[in-house]
């Protein structure tokens, strides 16, 4: 279900950029974990509705995984510029038809993920795009 975005909080991918990083050790892991730590700003938007821009990015259309990230897919987080907090998790409730690299803007509830490393450290959950070009 889409969510009812009438007076969402504008983010910006600099106030994204407000965690830090430790490294922990987990049994389970062989390597370290990049344990995020938020700043108190990042925390202030836990669980708030918030709009974003960047470019949307299909990971695993078949799972519903897509992405938000601050640069296009060649200078993505994956391509090895920037790090994690430079790409917002989207979670829809069916596929979506936008393409890779389609700047768009996005409203949705956001959620910091510091314990499950199977997601990225922020999530949007119940998302709206628009497409910006």
């Amino acid at each position: 279900m889409l969510c009812s975005c009438s007076n969402p909080k504008q983010i910006t991918w600099y106030d994204l950029s407000k965690v830090k990083f430790e490294d922990k050790y987990f049994q389970e892991n062989e390597p370290p974990f990049s344990y995020p730590v938020f700043s108190e700003s990042v925390k202030s938007l836990d669980g708030e509705m918030v709009e974003i821009s960047g470019y949307f990015l299909h990971m695993r259309p078949s799972k519903n995984l897509y992405l938000l990230s601050k640069g296009h897919l060649a200078s993505c987080f994956f391509c090895g510029v920037g790090g994690p907090e430079t790409v917002l998790e989207l979670q829809f409730n069916s596929r979506q038809k936008f393409k890779t690299d389609n700047l768009v803007s996005v409203t949705g509830i956001l959620k910091l993920n510091s314990k499950n490393d199977g997601h990225f450290i922020y999530i949007l959950t119940d998302c709206k795009v628009t497409l910006l070009d």
